[in-house]
């Protein structure tokens, strides 16, 4: 996510340079022919370039407004696990108690058991994110200028293992155990209830609590197969691919349609056909890229939901709540980009 107040005019032509230079290219070929060869058959008439760009510009809107209800819908899934995350935190602090214990346990056994079921919690907020940032084929973080803007942040799920960043969390055993399975973080949860049902039966957590607790297992159930129906489908690929062809089937004819608008207005001014042309097919091409950028909002990418640092606030919430003191520092953006 870009923490800054814009991206600056700088990085977004760095970022479109490549297609720039395409454009300056593609308007120079037919302008050069029509200028200096007198091939004046080269021009079309405007109004049907208009049409074309008029449904561009519908179909560039509409892949925009569908791809920021995935980025949004993602940021609130997301919103949704902070708020059930604060209140898992003080689920588990005040419901498991001595209170109907058959054999009551001392203040550290219970605080124990407190901070073993919240780490297991972090588990799984670990090995939902590492799951997340996993790369699909429909994702464009291979592209050319996004490998080239990540050299200013990183994305920490590639720097470090989720074995590694699991092991802060749970024990050896359940470390085992969880890595062993395709689907980790469903199984991290599968741990949270059977820990659960032992301590009904040992009498520290009471049949209604128990059930309010489940009940929270299972919204993160809900939250987490939210996150993955937005990684695991696409933008649909139809809407996606007929978009970058039309895109570029405007782009390619708009330097025909200018050139006879710009020889209308006396000689040599047909020349201004290049920087016009680039500028407009800039901006068509920009909007769609735009689009492309923000469709995948766990990609690794600059617009990703910023699910690290999210993680890293419900973290420290959570440790408060069992009064650690030495806490894990929230990164802050890097190059104004919060991952």
């Amino acid at each position: 996510m870009h923490a800054g107040k814009n991206f600056g005019l700088l990085e977004a032509i760095i970022w479109t340079r490549r297609d720039i230079f395409r454009f300056v290219l593609i308007s120079s070929i037919p302008t050069a022919l029509y200028a200096l060869l007198d091939l004046k058959w080269l021009s079309i008439p405007w109004l049907p370039l208009a049409l074309i760009g008029t449904a561009v510009a519908f179909i560039v809107g509409f892949k925009n407004n569908a791809t920021y209800d995935r980025m949004w819908e993602a940021r609130k899934i997301w919103g949704s696990i902070i708020n059930n995350s604060r209140t898992w935190g003080i689920m588990v602090r005040d419901f498991i108690t001595n209170i109907h214990a058959n054999k009551k346990l001392s203040e550290d056994d219970l605080n124990s058991i407190h901070r073993r079921i919240i780490y297991r919690h972090l588990g799984w907020l670990t090995a939902l994110r590492h799951q997340l940032r996993q790369p699909k084929p429909w994702e464009y973080m291979d592209n050319s200028y996004n490998k080239e803007y990540k050299r200013y942040f990183k994305v920490p799920e590639e720097e470090i293992s989720m074995e590694d960043e699991l092991k802060k969390y749970l024990s050896p055993a359940e470390l085992k155990y969880i890595l062993s399975k395709k689907n980790k973080a469903t199984q991290i949860i599968t741990k949270q209830s059977e820990d659960l049902r032992s301590l009904l039966e040992e009498g520290y957590i009471e049949d209604f609590r128990h059930m309010e607790m489940e009940n929270m297992l299972k919204a993160f159930y809900d939250d987490q197969g939210k996150s993955e129906r937005i990684k695991n489908f696409p933008y649909p690929r139809q809407f996606a691919t007929l978009n970058l062809y039309f895109v570029w089937l405007f782009v390619i004819l708009l330097p025909f349609g200018m050139l006879t608008e710009f020889d209308k207005l006396g000689d040599h001014f047909v020349w201004l056909t290049i920087p016009f042309s680039t500028l407009v097919s800039w901006v068509f091409k920009t909007m769609e890229r735009i689009g492309e950028s923000t469709e995948n909002p766990f990609q690794g990418g600059a617009n990703d939901v910023p699910i690290t640092n999210i993680s890293q606030v419900i973290e420290v919430d959570l440790r408060e709540m069992l009064d650690e003191e030495d806490l894990p520092e929230v990164t802050p953006p890097v190059n104004n980009i919060l991952m």
